[in-house]
């Protein structure tokens, strides 16, 4: 299928790169399986990074991005939770979603259907609006998403603290959990990211579908479950493994500089510090870690973000230009440039973990 004849889809990640490299690789699947084209609606509080920009500017050109003005969370305190932040950055470029799909109808473009992932279902009432399928793309693990479908009836039938529980909750096709062991967003029911959260996870009924980054042989009793017939949940897909392996073209220099350090480490030899998308450290235990580090005399690959309280989140380095290298002790680069090498906000996760010396 070439041109206007190729099924349109647009995709909205939630802010955070750690949303945007799944919905990627789901992209590359549809261009190259199964032809469509596809259209990345990029939202956030401020400018994309230049992470952002390098993944996405790397693709085929059947898979475009439009940037959506940034959302205002000027109202919003500081110490929201990251469930609140994007679930309202989402929530807030609706406004602007509407000109985006406007344009598509003008253009004669519009989509066959927008997919979403865990915080942006109130997109949905854009694309109610368009007459386009809403359809929700859950990155993480089948059993993660049996529980999030579980959600609304375990908030009606609890009345306390979930980890106040002295008896472990049976999830459909899932091991039995205790509360005390459930994700840490949902561990505090009055805070308004958990009330997010419950938001989001009531509409996930309204998608025509939730396609899943997993797949049978992973985690069949959990697919089983999620597949039976139900009448509060939408067909699931299982459409994994969607796992970045390959290298990217574009300016990726500061990325091929810590793979080319790695290539020259001897074997086994190297530590990997990474708090994820989503880790924060406060400048005193930033400090601590540059500290412990350099005195270990242990090969180390560091992937250091601005420490919290400088930015919002660590997870929003989209909007935050501060460099987080700026943190770091004096001279700390120059002392430990022979056993360390230090990578600022964002790095090639699965291309390090393969390396022979990490």
């Amino acid at each position: 299928m070439e041109g206007s004849k190729a099924p349109h889809f647009a995709m909205i990640p939630s802010p955070g790169m750690g949303h945007l490299i799944p919905f990627v690789e789901l992209a590359k699947r549809l261009v190259h399986n199964h032809g469509f084209t596809v259209t990345f609606l990029v939202v956030g509080e401020g400018p994309p990074s230049k992470a952002q920009r390098t993944v996405l500017d790397s693709l085929p050109s059947s898979i475009s991005s439009v940037f959506l003005p940034p959302a205002d969370l000027t109202d919003i305190p500081s110490t929201a939770r990251i469930a609140t932040r994007i679930s309202l950055t989402v929530t807030r470029s609706n406004p602007e979603l509407r000109k985006v799909f406007d344009s598509f109808t003008a253009d004669g473009r519009l989509p066959t259907a927008l997919v979403v992932d865990l915080f942006g279902t109130d997109a949905f009432d854009v694309a109610f609006e368009s007459q386009v399928s809403p359809y929700l793309f859950h990155p993480s693990t089948a059993n993660v998403l049996s529980f999030f479908l579980h959600l609304p009836k375990l908030d009606e039938t609890v009345s306390c603290e979930f980890r106040e529980l002295t008896e472990p909750v049976k999830l459909p096709g899932c091991v039995p959990v205790f509360g005390k062991d459930f994700l840490d967003p949902v561990q505090d029911r009055k805070n308004d990211g958990y009330k997010w959260l419950l938001h989001n996870t009531k509409r996930y009924k309204e998608a025509k579908g939730i396609l899943v980054n997993t797949f049978h042989e992973l985690e069949p009793n959990a697919i089983k479950a999620l597949q039976e017939p139900g009448l509060d949940k939408p067909p699931v897909y299982p459409v994994g493994p969607l796992v970045n392996t390959g290298k990217r073209d574009g300016d990726q220099s500061e990325e091929s500089e810590c793979l080319k350090w790695l290539d020259n480490q001897p074997f086994g030899s190297v530590l990997y510090v990474s708090f994820g998308s989503g880790g924060t450290l406060s400048c005193e235990q930033l400090n601590e870690l540059a500290l412990g580090l350099a005195d270990s005399k242990q090969r180390f690959l560091w992937v250091i973000r601005c420490p919290n309280g400088v930015a919002s989140s660590s997870y929003f380095d989209s909007h935050n230009h501060t460099d987080p290298l700026t943190f770091l002790p004096p001279g700390y680069l120059a002392r430990t440039k022979d056993r360390g090498f230090v990578i600022a906000s964002w790095a090639p996760q699965a291309q390090i973990l393969a390396h022979s010396s990490t």
